[in-house]
């Protein structure tokens, strides 16, 4: 059995946040924020379905031994990650497309919207971790009334902010 994954709060992650080079932080950390601003603890992982297949395999195959709900996977060019992280579990998958190489990331969003039938990836925005987490906590708010009550509160903070 897989010993549950634990933040250092010792909370189980029920999303888990993915890209294939440290160089993706920035922009995927703002898939963290907005997960940590909603009191849910997250994995965070950097590996290259490239160069690291068979350490990515493994942490696939126990994300949903360890409670994990939903991935945010971000990808650049061909989209790569998101797809093969779709194509090795269940778990609903949303796909960030990254801006890398000449494309801005049209590449990438291309990919992600293209994936063959059967390997269904969400696709957020180019560079938009923040509508992927936003979207991650939709998808958990189905079943979790508490959750669902701080979305309708964040939701009504954004209308307000965007009426001043």
């Amino acid at each position: 059995m897989v010993e549950p994954l634990l933040d250092e709060d010792g909370r189980r992650p029920r999303v888990a946040v993915i890209y294939s080079s440290p160089a993706d932080h920035d922009t995927m950390a703002q898939a963290g924020a907005l997960l940590s601003r909603f009191g849910l603890a997250y994995d965070e992982q950097s590996l290259s379905p490239h160069r690291a297949p068979r350490a990515l395999a493994d942490w696939i195959a126990e994300l949903e031994p360890r409670g994990v709900e939903v991935v945010i996977a971000g990808s650049a060019g061909a989209a790569a990650l998101a797809g093969i992280v779709a194509a090795h579990t269940i778990l609903p998958v949303i796909g960030v497309p990254l801006s890398t190489g000449g494309l801005d990331g049209r590449d990438a969003l291309l990919g992600l919207t293209q994936l063959p039938p059967g390997v269904p990836v969400a696709a957020v925005g180019i560079d938009n971790a923040l509508n992927a987490a936003v979207l991650a906590v939709q998808v958990l708010a189905v079943a979790d009334p508490e959750l669902r009550t701080r979305l309708w509160r964040f939701k009504d903070d954004f209308e307000k902010a965007a009426r001043h």
